[in-house]
This record gives C-alpha cells, structure tokens and sequence, in this order.
C-alpha cells in the first residue's frame, strides 16, 4: 500500500516513509469508526479511498475541500454497499 501512495503523491524518496505509513493506517481507523468491517487494502475501493485520504493530509494540497468531499463520498459508497460493513448484525 505504502507503495502505491507513493506513486498517487508522485513522492520518489523514502523520507516520507514513516509520515506516510502513519497516513496510511489512519486512513484504515477511520474507514472502521465508519463501520467498515476489516478494511483490506488490497481491495480497489478501499485503496483509492485510502490514498485520497492520504492525499488530504499529506503536504499542503492545492484544494483540499474537493479532497475532503471526494474522500467522504467514497467513505460513503463503501458504508452504504454489502460486503463492506455488517450493519443490523447481518453479513454484506
């Protein structure tokens, strides 16, 4: 995933490594305090969702309102489609 971030920020430096794992897994911990069971990386909805709540937060972005908003509609698909959350006890 770390790499993958990289590549969507264009960063080609390990410096940012750590600043970024931490985005990384941040983005995971909101993504289940929204209700979605055990995000998995590997799944292309989470990864994009992933690396757009990464491009929020890393530098100063030219317009974070339109990241926000992008960010919170994907945040929005994923509770609201099954197999990513398991809302009234039941399995997606």
């Amino acid at each position: 995933m770390l790499g993958k971030v990289k590549t969507a920020l264009r960063v080609t430096t390990d410096a940012f490594d750590g600043e970024l794992s931490d985005l990384i897994s941040a983005a995971v911990a909101d993504l289940q305090i929204a209700g979605i069971t055990e995000p998995d990386t590997t799944q292309p909805l989470i990864t994009r969702a992933v690396i757009t709540y990464c491009k929020l937060h890393f530098g100063e972005p030219a317009d974070p309102a339109r990241l926000k908003t992008a960010y919170d509609e994907q945040k929005a698909q994923l509770q609201m489609a099954s197999g990513y959350t398991d809302w009234g006890g039941r399995n997606g």
